[in-house]
Protein backbone atom coordinates (compact mmCIF):
# COMPACT_ATOMS: atom_id res chain seq x y z
CA UNK A 1 0.00 0.00 0.00
CA UNK A 2 1.33 3.45 -0.89
CA UNK A 3 1.81 5.81 2.02
CA UNK A 4 -0.18 9.04 1.91
CA UNK A 5 2.10 12.06 2.12
CA UNK A 6 0.22 13.41 5.14
CA UNK A 7 -1.10 10.80 7.51
CA UNK A 8 -0.90 10.48 11.27
CA UNK A 9 0.80 7.27 12.28
CA UNK A 10 0.87 6.45 15.97
CA UNK A 11 0.67 3.76 18.58
CA UNK A 12 -2.91 4.01 19.79
CA UNK A 13 -5.69 2.18 21.60
CA UNK A 14 -9.43 2.80 21.64
CA UNK A 15 -8.95 5.58 24.20
CA UNK A 16 -5.31 6.74 24.03
CA UNK A 17 -2.53 7.74 21.66
CA UNK A 18 1.20 7.66 22.43
CA UNK A 19 3.37 10.67 21.68
CA UNK A 20 7.06 11.27 22.35
CA UNK A 21 9.10 14.04 23.90
CA UNK A 22 12.67 14.32 25.20
CA UNK A 23 13.75 16.31 28.25
CA UNK A 24 16.68 16.92 30.56
CA UNK A 25 16.80 14.54 33.55
CA UNK A 26 15.37 17.10 35.98
CA UNK A 27 12.09 17.03 34.04
CA UNK A 28 12.09 13.63 32.35
CA UNK A 29 12.94 11.46 35.35
CA UNK A 30 10.29 12.87 37.74
CA UNK A 31 7.70 12.77 34.94
CA UNK A 32 8.36 9.07 34.33
CA UNK A 33 8.53 8.29 38.05
CA UNK A 34 5.28 10.07 38.92
CA UNK A 35 3.38 9.53 35.68
CA UNK A 36 2.78 13.27 35.25
CA UNK A 37 4.72 16.41 34.47
CA UNK A 38 6.42 18.07 37.45
CA UNK A 39 5.73 21.65 38.53
CA UNK A 40 9.02 22.74 36.94
CA UNK A 41 7.55 21.85 33.51
CA UNK A 42 6.58 25.23 32.06
CA UNK A 43 2.91 25.16 31.18
CA UNK A 44 3.06 28.62 29.58
CA UNK A 45 5.55 27.60 26.86
CA UNK A 46 4.88 25.85 23.58
CA UNK A 47 5.59 22.12 23.70
CA UNK A 48 5.86 19.85 20.68
CA UNK A 49 4.60 16.28 20.77
CA UNK A 50 5.47 13.67 18.16
CA UNK A 51 3.57 10.43 17.50
CA UNK A 52 6.56 9.01 15.58
CA UNK A 53 9.23 7.23 17.64
CA UNK A 54 11.82 7.47 14.85
CA UNK A 55 11.17 11.17 14.25
CA UNK A 56 11.76 11.67 17.98
CA UNK A 57 15.02 9.73 17.66
CA UNK A 58 16.04 12.03 14.82
CA UNK A 59 15.18 15.09 16.91
CA UNK A 60 16.93 13.99 20.12
CA UNK A 61 19.82 12.05 18.59
CA UNK A 62 18.72 8.79 20.22
CA UNK A 63 18.64 10.57 23.58
CA UNK A 64 22.20 11.86 23.27
CA UNK A 65 21.57 15.57 22.66
CA UNK A 66 22.07 17.92 25.57
CA UNK A 67 18.78 18.67 27.31
CA UNK A 68 17.11 15.71 25.59
CA UNK A 69 18.71 12.82 27.45
CA UNK A 70 15.45 11.34 28.78
CA UNK A 71 13.05 10.14 26.09
CA UNK A 72 9.45 9.87 27.22
CA UNK A 73 6.50 7.99 25.75
CA UNK A 74 3.47 9.98 26.88
CA UNK A 75 0.13 8.24 26.60
CA UNK A 76 -2.64 10.84 26.25
CA UNK A 77 -6.37 10.65 25.72
CA UNK A 78 -7.56 10.45 22.15
CA UNK A 79 -10.16 13.02 23.13
CA UNK A 80 -7.43 15.51 24.01
CA UNK A 81 -5.33 14.68 20.95
CA UNK A 82 -8.31 15.21 18.66
CA UNK A 83 -9.27 18.43 20.49
CA UNK A 84 -5.80 19.78 19.65
CA UNK A 85 -6.00 18.63 16.02
CA UNK A 86 -9.42 20.20 15.50
CA UNK A 87 -8.16 23.57 16.77
CA UNK A 88 -4.77 23.47 15.06
CA UNK A 89 -3.33 25.74 12.42
CA UNK A 90 -0.50 24.85 10.05
CA UNK A 91 2.78 26.54 10.95
CA UNK A 92 3.24 27.81 7.39
CA UNK A 93 0.95 29.71 5.03
CA UNK A 94 -0.28 27.68 2.06
CA UNK A 95 -2.04 29.21 -0.91
CA UNK A 96 -5.40 27.57 -1.50
CA UNK A 97 -5.63 26.26 2.05
CA UNK A 98 -5.80 29.71 3.66
CA UNK A 99 -7.82 32.67 2.34
CA UNK A 100 -4.67 34.82 2.34
CA UNK A 101 -1.50 35.33 4.38
CA UNK A 102 -3.16 37.78 6.78
CA UNK A 103 -6.00 35.33 7.53
CA UNK A 104 -3.47 32.56 8.19
CA UNK A 105 -1.52 34.82 10.59
CA UNK A 106 -4.69 35.66 12.51
CA UNK A 107 -5.62 31.99 12.75
CA UNK A 108 -2.10 31.04 13.85
CA UNK A 109 -2.10 33.67 16.57
CA UNK A 110 -5.42 32.41 18.00
CA UNK A 111 -4.81 28.67 17.64
CA UNK A 112 -3.95 26.72 20.82
CA UNK A 113 -2.16 24.15 18.68
CA UNK A 114 -0.06 24.06 15.53
CA UNK A 115 0.72 21.35 13.03
CA UNK A 116 3.95 20.91 11.16
CA UNK A 117 4.62 18.08 8.71
CA UNK A 118 8.24 16.97 8.56
CA UNK A 119 9.79 14.08 6.62
CA UNK A 120 9.40 10.77 8.46
CA UNK A 121 12.66 8.96 9.22
CA UNK A 122 13.94 5.44 8.69
CA UNK A 123 16.07 3.47 11.15
CA UNK A 124 19.20 5.30 9.98
CA UNK A 125 17.26 8.56 10.49
CA UNK A 126 17.29 9.35 6.78
CA UNK A 127 14.25 11.27 5.46
CA UNK A 128 11.42 9.32 3.83
CA UNK A 129 8.97 10.54 1.20
CA UNK A 130 5.97 10.68 3.54
CA UNK A 131 5.49 13.13 6.37
CA UNK A 132 5.35 12.84 10.15
CA UNK A 133 3.08 14.96 12.32
CA UNK A 134 4.54 17.38 14.86
CA UNK A 135 1.85 18.89 17.07
CA UNK A 136 2.70 22.09 18.94
CA UNK A 137 0.66 22.93 22.02
CA UNK A 138 0.55 26.39 23.58
CA UNK A 139 -1.50 28.14 26.26
CA UNK A 140 -4.68 26.24 27.04
CA UNK A 141 -3.59 23.20 24.99
CA UNK A 142 -0.26 22.89 26.82
CA UNK A 143 -1.96 23.09 30.21
CA UNK A 144 -4.61 20.53 29.23
CA UNK A 145 -1.91 18.21 27.87
CA UNK A 146 0.12 18.32 31.08
CA UNK A 147 -2.69 18.27 33.60
CA UNK A 148 -5.70 16.56 32.03
CA UNK A 149 -4.87 14.55 28.91
CA UNK A 150 -1.83 12.67 30.20
CA UNK A 151 -2.70 9.09 31.18
CA UNK A 152 0.80 7.61 31.60
CA UNK A 153 4.45 8.62 31.16
CA UNK A 154 7.13 6.01 30.45
CA UNK A 155 10.89 6.47 30.19
CA UNK A 156 11.82 4.81 26.88
CA UNK A 157 15.45 5.97 26.91
CA UNK A 158 16.72 2.38 27.36
CA UNK A 159 14.70 1.34 24.30
CA UNK A 160 16.16 4.24 22.30
CA UNK A 161 19.70 3.23 23.27
CA UNK A 162 19.08 -0.46 22.48
CA UNK A 163 17.59 0.26 19.06
CA UNK A 164 20.43 2.69 18.29
CA UNK A 165 23.06 0.09 19.24
CA UNK A 166 21.44 -2.46 16.92
CA UNK A 167 21.34 0.09 14.09
CA UNK A 168 25.02 0.92 14.65
CA UNK A 169 25.81 -2.81 14.52
CA UNK A 170 23.91 -3.13 11.26
CA UNK A 171 21.21 -5.40 12.68
CA UNK A 172 18.26 -3.50 11.25
CA UNK A 173 15.87 -6.46 11.43
CA UNK A 174 16.39 -6.81 15.19
CA UNK A 175 16.11 -3.02 15.60
CA UNK A 176 12.86 -2.97 13.62
CA UNK A 177 11.34 -5.67 15.83
CA UNK A 178 11.77 -3.41 18.88
CA UNK A 179 10.08 -0.34 17.39
CA UNK A 180 6.69 0.69 18.79
CA UNK A 181 3.88 -0.47 16.49
CA UNK A 182 2.62 2.69 14.81
CA UNK A 183 -0.39 2.42 12.54
CA UNK A 184 -2.54 4.98 10.71
CA UNK A 185 -4.57 6.99 13.17
CA UNK A 186 -8.27 7.13 12.23
CA UNK A 187 -9.39 10.56 11.10
CA UNK A 188 -12.81 11.22 9.57
CA UNK A 189 -12.31 12.06 5.91
CA UNK A 190 -12.39 15.81 5.34
CA UNK A 191 -12.72 16.62 9.04
CA UNK A 192 -9.20 18.03 9.23
CA UNK A 193 -8.72 19.22 5.66
CA UNK A 194 -7.10 22.42 6.96
CA UNK A 195 -4.20 20.20 8.12
CA UNK A 196 -3.89 18.17 4.88
CA UNK A 197 -5.77 15.26 6.48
Amino acid sequence: MTEGAHRIRAQHTESTVTVYQAYPPEIGLPAARDGCFPAVWKRDRMTWIKPSFLWMMYRCGWGAKEGQEVVLAVEITREGFEWALQRACLTAYERGLHADRAAWKRQLKRAPSRVQWDPERDLRLRPLAHRSLQLGLVGEAARLYADEWTVAVTDVTPLAHTVHALVRDGDLDAARQLLPRESPYPVTEGALAQLHL
